[in-house]
């Protein structure tokens, strides 16, 4: 049983179908540590033959991921702090963007109370991957590339943060909250699970339900679905082939119609997400170069206080010059030339000295 289990062409197929008996009975793993459980099952799926200290590396590189994203959650449902949130900016700035309100437009023409559409089960789908996609990317690029792991890993978290600290300073509320208190007349339907009804994944939707109750209603400005799902897709653009980047981008902008359709978000909370990404990247991508400029000064410090360290005290130069002469004279002997004896006329050097 041992060698059966410890054989890729078993071990994958075991946990897909234990994932899918999962998301059946219990539903998609929303929750960081539920997520990030499934996806340390996944790598000792993929690689059964590994020792146990390679698996319980993935442990210990994740926990502390894991812990920062537990805490964004908890934090982010006390973002509003009891303040007032901001609603009528972001109608208006829609109005300004489209004429209308999107989210109205989109439900007026696309909702049907009585009948649950092919797309309502694709929004649903394309909804929650917010909350797989990025920790997934980040599972796989750390079961190939650790450098890459880590840059994708300080782009997706110092993106989270400035959400995280925006939430705080500027609460702000979404289409579905507007009209529940009566900014917006027309009606607006939170349907974000809806589709999943139409497949028999009912835990699925009382799972995302139970999660929503728990977050921060107002913390809707950026929207981290659309940054996450730009971010996602930024960190492969200069590493794919041109006709994949098409494809790439498609992923954010139906994340962020998803958004807006099912009462989520407005067109300018994913617009303001976009540019968060924009501006992380670009902050990252600075601090990255700053320390490889740092270390290679460093490295180049240390070398050259090396070689001072090793290099001969300055009290062996004559000796060595000295030794270099007497090679030198020697020179024409090692060649085969006899030394010229000095001539009867001519005295040597020494003598001329001594009378002197």
């Amino acid at each position: 049983m041992r060698e059966l289990l410890g054989q890729r062409r078993v071990a994958v197929p075991l946990f897909a179908v234990a994932f899918a008996i999962y998301w059946y009975f219990v539903g998609l793993p929303t929750d960081p540590m539920l997520a990030a459980l499934w996806l340390w099952f996944g790598t000792i799926a993929f690689r059964p033959d590994q020792p146990w200290r390679y698996h319980l590396g993935f442990a210990r590189d994740w926990t502390p991921i894991v812990l920062l994203l537990v805490a964004y959650d908890f934090s982010r449902g006390l973002a509003d702090n009891g303040v007032a949130p901001h609603v009528t900016e972001m109608i208006h700035a829609d109005e300004w963007l489209t004429g209308v309100i999107p989210t109205v437009w989109a439900q007026e023409h696309l909702y049907d109370p009585d009948q649950i559409h092919w797309y309502d089960v694709l929004a649903s789908f394309v909804y929650f991957s917010h909350f797989v996609v990025c920790l997934t990317i980040a599972a796989v690029l750390w079961f190939r590339s650790r450098p890459l792991w880590g840059a994708f890993m300080r782009r997706w978290f110092t993106l989270t943060a400035a959400g995280l600290v925006t939430y705080f300073v500027y609460p702000a509320a979404p289409p579905w909250w507007a009209h529940e208190h009566g900014y917006i007349v027309d009606e607006v339907v939170r349907m974000s699970g809806r589709g999943w009804e139409a497949i028999g994944l009912h835990g699925g939707t009382k799972l995302l339900s139970v999660g929503q109750s728990m977050s921060n209603p107002v913390a809707a400005m950026p929207s981290l679905h659309s940054a996450f799902a730009m971010c996602a897709v930024a960190f492969f653009l200069t590493r794919v082939r041109k006709r994949w980047i098409p494809l790439l981008l498609a992923y954010p902008v139906l994340m962020s119609l998803t958004l807006v359709y099912t009462g989520e978000h407005y067109i300018i909370d994913a617009i303001v997400g976009y540019v968060y990404v924009g501006v992380v990247f670009l902050l990252v991508w600075l601090g990255e170069r700053w320390w490889a400029r740092r270390s290679a000064r460093r490295v180049g410090e240390a070398a050259e206080s090396l070689l001072r360290s090793t290099a001969p005290p300055a009290t062996d130069q004559p000796a060595t010059a000295s030794a270099t002469a007497a090679t030198g004279a020697a020179a024409p002997a090692v060649a085969g030339q006899a030394p010229r004896a000095p001539s009867a006329v001519e005295e040597p050097e020494s003598a001329g000295r001594s009378s002197d």
